[in-house]
């Protein structure tokens, strides 16, 4: 049989409610006493019951994260993020996964509800409606990545997308490009909206005559190697290919070395985020670095301070600078191709 509390303050003479006391901490126990209880416990190997902590607490020292999918290094990364910070502050991770379906999200969220003492959500569906629906009033909520909601009641942290766009766009223009193909990411998706039009505000002011050439993806590195194979069968082909993250990027260069189109001599090629990866490919890839590790980690404390103190933390919004980073994968386009 599983050793109880009561058999601990039995074994160590004292009461239940000072072995409960001793063994979480709690200040009024003498150093003296809390060594004894927490010896005694030991010995029978008591294992506290999370559940009984969580009645006494009401907590679960828990924090859900519903994120859009669980695959690819982007989402490694992000999870890495939050879980090294929620370890940090001794709290347990749940993850679970909307897979673009507004439908999963929701019940996703509503299955949380009471497991949970907060919830970090990074989801195309978010908006106030959705929020009010799903999310119980006073369950400390932080977004990641999504569009502000405007209820004065959720911190949001997100990276400057279109800035990074803009910076990538930027950097190719220098290079001497003029014909600057983009490969989008989902539709409904604030990053690849973001990503999207940073691409074409750059491209209208630094490029107001050329038309601008956008090919869809979906984030994977499948659809990167579809629109590769695209772009490959072009009588005219673009000089320069910026995907809107690492992922597409990598399935183009795939098509593009299968058909033995050179990377970047014959072809520039960026992505967005930079996932470990991209320096370890060759050529190792041009890209926008996201800071994704981070975006969790800053996302995840945000959220542990609203749980520890709700009435002294203010919703708070913040973007993080995007970094373009420069790499073997973009270079100047042949004399021949400059127009």
């Amino acid at each position: 049989m599983a050793v109880t509390i009561k058999d601990v303050a039995r074994e160590a003479r004292v009461s239940v409610a000072t072995v409960s006391r001793a063994l979480n901490g709690h200040p009024n126990v003498t150093p003296q006493t809390r060594q004894h209880v927490v010896s005694i416990a030991t010995q029978l190997r008591f294992v506290p019951s999370q559940a009984a902590r969580t009645l006494i607490s009401r907590r679960t020292h828990t924090v859900g994260a519903l994120l859009p999918d669980l695959h690819g290094e982007y989402f490694s990364e992000l999870i890495r993020g939050i879980d090294l910070a929620a370890r940090a502050r001794g709290l347990h991770l749940l993850v679970s996964s909307s897979h673009g379906d507004a439908a999963e999200a929701a019940a996703a969220l509503r299955a949380m509800n009471g497991r949970v003492d907060g919830l970090l959500v990074m989801s195309p569906h978010v908006n106030a409606d959705f929020l009010w629906g799903n999310v119980p009033d006073g369950l400390p909520t932080v977004l990641m990545n999504t569009r502000v909601v405007d209820d004065n009641r959720h911190s949001s942290f997100a990276v400057d997308n279109y800035g990074g766009a803009c910076a990538m766009v930027r950097h190719l223009v220098e290079r001497g490009h003029r014909r600057i193909a983009f490969v989008a990411g989902p539709d409904s998706n604030f990053e690849a909206q973001e990503r999207l039009r940073g691409y074409r505000a750059a491209l209208a002011e630094l490029l107001p005559d050329t038309t601008e050439d956008v090919l869809q993806g979906d984030f994977t590195q499948e659809s990167g190697w579809r629109v590769g194979n695209q772009i490959i069968a072009l009588n005219q082909r673009p000089t320069a290919v910026f995907a809107s993250n690492d992922m597409m990027a990598i399935g183009c260069m795939s098509a593009f070395n299968e058909a033995g189109l050179q990377v970047p001599q014959e072809i520039a090629l960026a992505g967005f985020d930079d996932t470990p990866i991209t320096r370890y490919i060759n050529p190792p890839l041009t890209t926008v670095r996201a800071r994704i590790t981070e975006l969790g980690a800053l996302a995840l404390d945000r959220l542990a301070s609203a749980i520890e103190e709700p009435d002294r933390v203010s919703p708070q919004h913040m973007t993080l600078r995007a970094e373009l980073v420069v790499r073997m994968s973009t270079a100047a386009p042949s004399i021949l191709d400059r127009s």
